[in-house]
């Protein structure tokens, strides 16, 4: 009851304002894009005369899915704010999204950053995207465009794997079966998803050739900037090897250790059952249970943080 009182709460806002503009997280994946598209798509579409925006960093090799506006801070005033698919305000990509009229939080990691007037959460959704298709069916009466059904499908594909993990649902295959229905290629979105450039094909090369594998199950990878400068890839660009690990027969969860400053790495955690969030709150970050992400700021800390997940995948057994 809650969760439809919230998504029509957000139909009207959307109904309600005529310049709205939407932001998503940092780094941003295929969710992120998809949740944040889609749902400029489908306003769009259903809301000609209003003017919408999409905002955020480039985003390297996800920028045939979708391309990002450039506005002003004027734009702002007066104007609804949404943000997708990002759990805590310091992630969100462009730090005006506070100085609209309204904002809106829609997103599916634990809430733990309640931030926004509205706030539509829920981490049993597989994906963002997924809540923005389940949103528009609220709406009754609005319209699917296609170009909206590829931006969400391509979403709910990236946060599944493809739907191998665990937060894959029957509604989840529901949603699926109702996007492609729409006029688009969704055997394009799973190739070009597939799709490695050489560059992140050595990355991978070198993952499996380097990991460290420990007694329990866990595994570890540190990737320096010398490592990445030397394959020639960005730290955005490594984001495609993250659940590599886990194809590893014996691994149960694991970190990749990821350098973008000195004594500065983005911690990717992952796992195939053990629970690894609240190690990603321990370390300035957070997530799902079986996802999430973190901040190692010294070699100490990167060390503590393996040990640490060490000590989770014994545990578990």
């Amino acid at each position: 009851m809650q969760k439809n009182a919230q998504q029509q709460q957000i139909i009207q806002q959307i109904q309600q304002f005529n310049v709205i503009i939407i932001h998503r997280h940092e780094n941003a994946d295929p969710d992120a894009l998809g949740a944040q598209g889609g749902l400029a798509e489908i306003i769009r579409a259903n809301f000609p005369d209003k003017k919408v925006y999409v905002v955020g960093h480039p985003t390297a090799d996800l920028d045939w899915l979708n391309q990002m506006d450039q506005i002003t801070d004027q734009t702002y005033q007066g104007a609804l704010v949404i943000v997708t698919d990002t759990a805590n305000t310091p992630r969100i990509d462009d730090q005006r999204f506070n100085t609209g009229e309204k904002l809106i939080k829609i997103d599916h990691h634990p809430n733990d950053d309640a931030y926004g007037d509205v706030q539509l959460v829920d981490p049993q959704a597989s994906s963002t995207s997924e809540l923005i298709f389940d949103l528009l069916q609220a709406a009754a009466d609005w319209q699917l465009p296609a170009s909206a059904a590829r931006l969400l499908y391509a979403g709910i594909v990236g946060d599944t794997g493809r739907f191998m993990y665990a937060n894959t649902s029957a509604h989840t295959l529901n949603v699926a079966a109702e996007l492609v229905k729409a006029d688009f290629d969704p055997t394009q979105i799973n190739q070009q998803l597939n799709t490695l450039s050489p560059q992140q094909a050595r990355l991978s090369a070198y993952v499996l050739q380097n990991i460290t594998i420990l007694p329990s199950g866990a595994a570890y990878i540190v990737l320096t900037a010398d490592t990445l400068n030397k394959l020639q890839i960005s730290v955005a660009q490594a984001h495609a090897i993250v659940s590599l690990p886990g194809r590893i027969s014996g691994v149960s969860a694991w970190s990749i250790f990821v350098e973008q400053a000195p004594d500065n790495y983005r911690v990717h955690l992952r796992s195939n059952a053990p629970v690894i969030n609240q190690l990603a709150k321990a370390h300035a970050g957070g997530g799902h249970e079986l996802a999430s992400g973190a901040r190692a700021y010294s070699q100490t800390e990167i060390e503590t943080i393996i040990h640490q997940l060490d000590q989770i995948v014994q545990k578990s057994k």
